[in-house]
C-alpha cells in the first residue's frame, strides 16, 4: 500500500529540474497575495496539528512550498510550480478510497466472467467469486488486495507526471491522466484473467501459489504500454493526417 510513495518527492525535483532554465528566465516580483496563501498555509497546519489531522498538516506543507514561490518571487515561476507541487499529494494516504474496494471487486468479476465466457470457458459470478464451470470446479474469489485500488494508485501517480512531460497542451495531459481510471481497471483484469487461465490449464495450485504471486508485474506491464500507446495516439495530428489521406486519393 502506497508503496509508491518515497518516488513521489524525487519526481518532483526531477520535473523542477526538467523546467530550471523557464524558471531562471521568468521575471520576478513580490506577490503579496502570495503571504495571503502562505498564512492560510499555516492556519490550516495549526488546525491540523490541534485537532491530530495529519493529513491536513501534510496539505498545508505542499501549500506553503507552493505560496512561498508565489510570494517572494511573482506569479510566473508559481505557475511552473503548480506541476511539482501539486504532484506531492501522491505522497498522502488516501484510506477514504477504501470505500472503492467492493465496487471495484465486483466489477473485476465481472468483466473477467464475460471474458471467460467469450473465450469458451464457462464460468459464473456470484458475488466477487468466480466459478469456473469446468471438469475442475476451480473457484477463486477477487479478495480485497486483488481489488486493483493498490495498482490504481499507483497508475494515477505515474501517468500523471508522463502526462505532464509528454503532452504539449493542457487538456491532453487531463485527458491522458483521466485514462489512468480504465487503464489500471484493464491491467488488473488482465491479471485475474490470466490467474483463471492458469488454474483452467495447467492447473489450480499453480495459478493460486505460484503464478499469483508474480502476476502483479502484469498490471503494470499492460498498464505502461496503454499508458504509451495512448500518449502516442494523442500526439498524431490528425487533421494533417486527414489531409495527406485525402491527397493520396486525389492523385489515385
Amino acid at each position: 500500500d502506497m508503496s509508491h510513495g518515497w518516488l513521489i518527492p524525487p519526481i518532483s525535483l526531477f520535473v523542477v529540474w526538467c523546467r530550471r532554465k523557464a524558471l531562471l528566465a521568468a521575471p520576478r516580483r513580490t506577490t503579496w497575495l502570495g503571504l495571503a496563501f502562505v498564512v492560510m498555509a499555516l492556519a490550516v497546519h495549526v488546525v491540523g496539528y490541534r485537532a491530530q489531522l495529519t493529513r491536513l498538516s501534510l496539505l498545508s506543507l505542499i501549500g506553503l512550498l507552493w505560496s512561498l514561490p508565489l510570494f517572494l518571487y511573482g506569479g510566473v515561476v508559481a505557475r511552473l510550480l503548480v506541476f511539482p507541487c501539486a504532484y506531492l499529494l501522491f505522497c498522502i494516504p488516501m484510506s477514504f478510497l477504501d470505500a472503492l474496494t467492493v465496487p471495484l471487486r465486483l466489477a473485476m468479476t465481472q468483466i473477467t466472467t464475460a471474458l471467460l465466457n467469450g473465450l469458451g470457458i464457462g464460468a459464473v459470478r456470484v458475488g466477487t467469486a468466480v466459478h469456473m464451470l469446468s471438469s475442475g470446479g476451480f473457484s477463486f474469489d477477487v479478495a480485497d488486495p486483488c481489488s486493483g485500488l493498490r495498482s490504481l494508485l499507483a497508475m494515477t501517480a505515474l501517468m500523471a507526471v508522463y502526462a505532464n512531460l509528454t503532452q504539449p497542451t493542457l487538456w491532453r495531459q487531463w485527458f491522458l491522466f483521466a485514462m489512468s481510471v480504465p487503464i489500471a481497471m484493464a491491467g488488473n483484469v488482465a491479471r485475474i484473467l490470466t490467474i483463471a487461465l492458469v488454474a483452467e490449464f495447467i492447473g489450480q495450485d499453480t495459478a493460486l501459489k505460484l503464478y499469483h504471486d508474480f502476476s502483479g508485474f502484469i498490471v503494470f506491464g499492460v498498464g505502461i504500454l496503454l499508458m504509451i500507446g495512448v500518449g502516442r495516439a494523442l500526439q498524431v495530428n490528425y487533421r494533417e493526417q486527414w489531409k495527406r489521406w485525402r491527397s493520396k486519393l486525389s492523385h489515385t
